[in-house]
Order: structure tokens, then sequence, then C-alpha cells
């Protein structure tokens, strides 16, 4: 039973080993293109002919600055969520590398203790 445990928590890390990539590019993405987002949207809220748009165009303006608001909104959070994954991601890099090194001497301790390696 106890072995049974052990080889479905390692197909489990072993998933999240796999998703790992996915996750990194997600992450990737949200550290790139939010920063492009609130960019652009700043540019468009800030620019000078925006205001003109605004006085000319008032149904129109309301909608675009809406817009805007919630494209500023969803990329902040978007940024913050991409470093935070950013960051669990390495954290997790590290523990998966400090749990292979335990395993493997466990293992070598377990071999040499029962003369499991001849």
């Amino acid at each position: 039973m106890g072995n049974n445990i052990l080889s479905s928590m390692d197909l489990f890390i072993e998933k999240i080993q796999q998703l790992r990539g996915l996750m990194l590019g997600v992450s990737f993405s949200a550290l790139i293109l939010a920063p492009l987002a609130i960019g652009i949207s700043l540019y468009l809220l800030t620019h000078p002919k925006f205001f003109h748009l605004v006085e000319n165009e008032n149904d129109f303006a309301i909608l675009l600055m809406v817009f805007l608001t919630v494209v500023l909104v969803t990329s902040g959070i978007w940024l913050i969520t991409g470093v935070q994954q950013f960051r669990s991601l390495s954290n997790w890099n590290k523990r998966y590398a400090n749990y292979l090194k335990k395993r493997e001497d466990l293992d070598k301790d377990i071999s040499s203790k029962y003369n499991l390696d001849e």
C-alpha cells in the first residue's frame, strides 16, 4: 500500500512538472502582454486628441473610457498574477530539485542498508 501511495505521489509530481511549462508560458505572457496593454491604454487616455474625442462624442467616449478602464484593471490583475505565478514556479523548481535529491539519497541509504544494490 505504501508503494502505491508513493507511485501515485510521483505521478502527481510528474504531472505538475509537465504542466509547469504551460504555467511558465502563461506567466511570461502576463509579464510581456499586460505591461503592453497598460502602456497602450495609458497612452490613449493621456493623448490630447482623446480629450477632444471625449468632448465631441459623448456616448462613444464614455464607452471607450469604460473599455480602457477595464483593460487597465484587468491587465494590472494579470500582471500581478503573472509575477506571483513566476515566483511560485521558481520556488517550485527549488523544492522539486530538493525533493529529487532527498529521494535519491533515501534510495541509496535503503539500498545500501539492505544490500539491494547488488
